[in-house]
């Protein structure tokens, strides 16, 4: 498997920690977002991807390779082809829980922080840091709800799931853009959980081949 995507980018970061949790071998191939106009306009990347975003997940299905994106969908792919370790409850509802962290951060937050969408929005006047900041904020209350009821040491249960797959790039983020945690003790506490367990911490962005340093 090849992993195309870039050190800081949220949804890549996602699928770092999957890979890892499932235990699949990948390398990483670097598509910088700032470098040569951003190198995911390029052709030959738009070939794997037209919506010119990272990720995408290049695999081998017999004879033929396909290119892979958007996370929600990898993810699925991922449990189905590679069922263990499970990243989603046998429990139904449980499940469904998982699932609507999986949309908070994926539909709810990240599109809302994403780069092209911030430099349309500043261009426009707005506060681009500020609407990044109150999306994250108005997001993660909400996961944090979610952790209230179904918590048992992580998101949802007593085990990774795609949910803290996602939670824990999206903190990650959040700092970023100033967002407010000091009333989200418990989503720190599971990051904290999260990020003692290897596949979190070498997936973090600071750990990767591209990452710019002060």
């Amino acid at each position: 498997m090849k992993l195309y995507g870039y050190w800081r980018s949220s949804s890549t970061y996602r699928l770092r920690i999957a890979l890892a949790l499932k235990e699949l071998s990948f390398d990483i191939i670097v598509v910088s977002l700032l470098k040569d106009g951003g190198q995911q306009l390029l052709p030959e990347f738009m070939q794997k991807n037209p919506m010119a975003q990272v990720p995408v997940l290049e695999v081998e299905e017999g004879a033929a390779t396909h290119y892979l994106t958007q996370t929600v969908a990898i993810f699925e792919y991922l449990e189905e082809r590679f069922p263990q370790p499970r990243l989603l409850p046998e429990d139904r509802i449980l499940r469904a829980e998982v699932r609507r962290v999986v949309e908070i951060c994926n539909s709810g937050i990240q599109p809302l922080q994403n780069l092209s969408f911030l430099r349309s929005f500043k261009a426009a006047g707005g506060d681009e840091q500020a609407y990044a900041r109150a999306a994250n904020e108005k997001g993660l209350a909400a996961i944090d709800e979610v952790a209230s009821r179904v918590s048992a040491g992580f998101v949802v249960g007593n085990q990774p799931t795609y949910a803290d797959i996602c939670l824990v790039p999206q903190l990650f983020s959040a700092r970023r853009f100033g967002a407010d945690l000091s009333r989200l003790s418990r989503l720190l506490e599971i990051e904290a959980r999260c990020n003692g367990l290897a596949a979190f911490a070498n997936a973090h962005p600071d750990k990767q081949p591209d990452a710019e340093r002060a």
